[in-house]
């Protein structure tokens, strides 16, 4: 990630949250953590942000604090070409009519495309997949309730009294932060914690992530391996990690990407 990317993810975490640590900004960016102090120095100099001890602050401390983990805009760019086959592959096991529950993210989002020429009952907490289904397909699409946060393009609910207790669904399909031994982990517990009611409104759990998710950790697990039902990943996964699913009983399906579908990707 260049310099100006890192600074513009920077911002927009103080931004959304009172104080961002170096970890976090670590995890966000994928640099050294020699860089992230060296960025927030700079961006200390040049009064667009507070440096604290161990991390940053904005200099109007934000009054709704935000969620831990990368922006929607920028996840959207990463792996596109894995996106959209794992996309494909997640719509392939729906079945016509069937209601299903579609939670928030740059990987399920990908499945817009071709649910385009189906008719299902889709519930979802992602403002850009309502408004897609919505105009592009014929799908019965339902919204969450909940407070709207802009970096990460979802509707969050710590309520239980809310709608997604009416909905019934044969299958949620999910990404995660990443995914390892343990199960599937996420960064932010308000996150979790609305994942949690909308997976007891599921029969089944699809969990979506594109290969590079098996290297990566979190220290909140939203779910163990042996209550996830199916992963939909792409082709470039080891074997190590496809034999982890296997021993805990998990349902394998591997996305191919061609060459076409990388170059396409690669161009945006």
């Amino acid at each position: 990630m260049h310099e100006t990317e890192r600074h513009r993810v920077i911002l927009s975490a103080v931004q959304s949250r009172p104080v961002v640590t170096v970890a976090e900004m670590v995890e966000l960016t994928e640099a050294s953590e020699a860089t992230i102090r060296r960025d927030i120095a700079q961006l200390h100099m040049a009064k667009k942000l507070r440096r604290v001890r161990g991390g940053a602050e904005a200099l109007t401390p934000p009054t709704i604090s935000g969620l831990t983990g990368r922006p929607f805009a920028l996840n959207a760019t990463q792996n596109i070409a894995q996106k959209r086959a794992i996309g494909r592959a997640a719509v392939a096991l729906c079945e016509e009519g069937e209601a299903i529950i579609i939670n928030g993210g740059t990987t399920t989002f990908q499945m817009v495309h071709p649910l385009a020429n189906r008719r299902l009952q889709v519930f979802t907490n992602s403002f850009p997949i309502a408004e897609h289904l919505l105009h592009q397909s014929k799908n019965t699409v339902m919204l969450s309730g909940g407070t709207i946060y802009r970096e990460q393009n979802i509707i969050l609910s710590p309520f239980d009294n809310d709608v997604t207790r009416n909905f019934q669904a044969r299958r949620m399909f999910m990404g995660a932060q990443g995914i390892g031994p343990l199960g599937v982990t996420e960064a932010d517990p308000l996150i979790i914690q609305a994942e949690e009611k909308l997976i007891g409104q599921a029969e089944e759990l699809v969990v979506l992530v594109d290969a590079t998710k098996f290297g990566r950790r979190s220290s909140l697990i939203v779910r163990p391996l042996s209550k996830i039902s199916t992963v939909v990943t792409d082709d470039r996964i080891e074997d190590r990690h496809a034999r982890m699913l296997e021993e805990a009983g998990v349902r394998l399906v591997v996305a191919e990407v061609s060459a076409a579908q990388r170059e396409a990707g690669a161009a945006g």
